[in-house]
């Protein structure tokens, strides 16, 4: 017996997180009963188990890096009709969803699987996997604003973790900065927060590295699978969370 949200999670239904959401919203039936109890236990075997009205099956896992442009969501739906990450996964029979988000208006690298264990794994901050993002911002920042980015910024909720912060490139013609920031939390806009909090609002924002995973050999919209030793390097920084943690 198993607790039905991970048994949800492990046949690519949603992350973990996601899959209780659906539990709680009434979403789900086992042997055509409703359950909104998390921990519920379930035979996958043996139980029928619905989402939606649909029933769910085990699929083999799939693991792709997607080059997400601007102007998508990231999510595999959206009541205002804008266009969504999974649009863009032409030929992709199983159901993927997004590893963590990008925003409206933030490109660069996003994975989607349908492996929930390892997207909360990846996901969650006690493993320490990198997120390298790219951001234009308002201004040059002087070597104090970089310090505090890397020490850490007072957010409304709560001081951000240690981070590496350094300029790249400085347009003063422009009125601008190219900034790296390396982070490995994952909270709600935090490039976008952390840089605004300083006095250099984010004007352009693309992530370009997650783990020891990049963008090379993609453009704008592009995705590809993640090879074997890739998601078995993966599933090996995965395996403890840090100790700095």
């Amino acid at each position: 017996m198993e607790r039905l949200q991970k048994v949800l999670a492990q046949a690519g239904v949603a992350s973990r997180r996601k899959c209780e959401d659906l539990i709680r919203e009434g979403r789900v039936q086992v042997n055509g009963v409703t359950v909104r109890e998390l921990g519920t236990k379930v035979d996958p075997q043996q139980d029928e188990i619905r989402v939606d009205g649909r029933p769910i099956r085990r699929e083999s896992y799939v693991y792709l890096l997607l080059y997400k442009p601007t102007g998508v969501i990231t999510s595999l739906r959206d009541p205002a009709g804008r266009p969504v990450v999974t649009d863009l996964l032409h030929g992709v029979k199983q159901r993927v969803f997004p590893v963590g988000r990008l925003d409206y208006d933030t490109s660069g690298l996003l994975l989607l699987t349908n492996d929930g264990d390892m997207a909360n794994r990846i996901a969650h901050p006690s493993f320490e996997i990198e997120k390298v993002y790219h951001a234009w911002v308002k201004g040059v920042p002087a070597m104090k604003s970089i310090r505090l980015l890397a020490e850490g910024v007072p957010l409304e909720d709560g001081m951000t973790a240690p981070a590496k912060a350094r300029l790249i490139r400085e347009d003063t013609a422009g009125g601008r900065a190219l900034l790296e920031l390396t982070i490995h939390e994952g909270r709600n806009r935090q490039v976008r927060r952390m840089c605004s909090a300083v006095g250099h609002p984010v004007l352009a924002l693309k992530r370009i590295r997650l783990g020891f995973l990049t963008l090379d050999g993609l453009t704008p919209g592009q995705y590809r699978y993640l090879t074997e030793d890739e998601v078995a390097r993966l599933k090996r920084e995965l395996l403890v969370p840090s100790p700095r943690l």
